[in-house]
């Protein structure tokens, strides 16, 4: 009987899912333990919100729009950054000097791409992983990954069930009865949606438990000043800047970028 074949489909697919799952949510767990308190009690850097929200792009934005505002950068609304200051007062900031060139001039699209490749950043991932602020860079075991597996799986099964009503061939089962079967996996992929909504959520792609919580404390402080608007930007990304010439810095698409 096809139908059976199908079920068999279903079950592979839920299965293997929640599984995956239920393995990302304990190495999730286990991230959050009491190991390197100190570590998770202090502020976190512009550099390290950056990284914790969005990644090593992010950190390579915040740079950007940090020497812009401070006029060592020229970022063009026409989308290309050019050096005014070449020294940087960091290794990051040296790592997007280095980015744009000997020439001093470059499109940004590229710039940020680069910055965000730098050994620097890769450095500061691997100490935030160490603290335990970080989820490892292994997005094949991390919970939002599992999660939409979860969810592509569900979706799978309720193709799988309505493909297995809908045959043409006559079937010994009542049609009824092989819908209640395909039900029994989609109830167990959804039940492990909702149990991950109230368990494990929010996930993120970047910070661990302890990340989010920092993270947390950093967006409630008192706003207004340049510190703020760089932390804003380092947590929203490009869409916080609120000067339309910079934010046309990034947003402009007129000649993409091609490596």
């Amino acid at each position: 009987m096809i139908w059976l074949l199908l079920l068999l489909l279903a079950w592979v697919f839920a299965g293997t899912a929640c599984t995956r799952l239920c393995l990302a949510a304990v190495r999730a767990a286990a991230l959050d333990t009491p190991a390197a308190t100190a570590d998770r009690e202090r502020d976190l850097t512009l550099y390290e919100a950056a990284f914790l929200s969005g990644g090593p792009a992010r950190v390579a934005d915040v740079t950007l729009v940090s020497m812009a505002r401070q006029r060592r950068l020229l970022l063009a609304h026409t989308g290309w950054a050019t050096v005014v200051d070449p020294r940087g007062h960091d290794e990051i900031e040296q790592s997007v000097i280095g980015a744009i060139g000997p020439e001093g001039q470059s499109r940004i699209a590229p710039v940020r791409a680069r910055a965000a490749g730098a050994e620097a950043v890769r450095r500061l991932a691997d100490r935030l992983v160490r603290a335990g602020l970080a989820v490892p860079d292994d997005a094949g075991t991390s919970v939002g990954a599992a999660v939409r597996q979860v969810r592509a799986a569900a979706l799978a099964v309720a193709a799988l069930g309505v493909s297995a009503l809908l045959l043409p061939v006559p079937t010994e089962a009542p049609r009824l009865l092989v819908g209640l079967w395909f039900a029994l996996p989609l109830t167990l992929a959804l039940s492990c949606l909702v149990i991950a909504r109230f368990e494990v959520h929010p996930y993120t792609r970047w910070a661990s438990p302890a990340g989010q919580r920092l993270l947390g404390a950093l967006v409630r402080r008192p706003a207004g000043d340049e510190r703020s608007f760089l932390t804003s930007v380092a947590v929203r990304g490009i869409r916080a800047i609120g000067e339309p010439e910079l934010r046309a810095a990034f947003t402009h698409r007129d000649q993409p970028w091609r490596e």
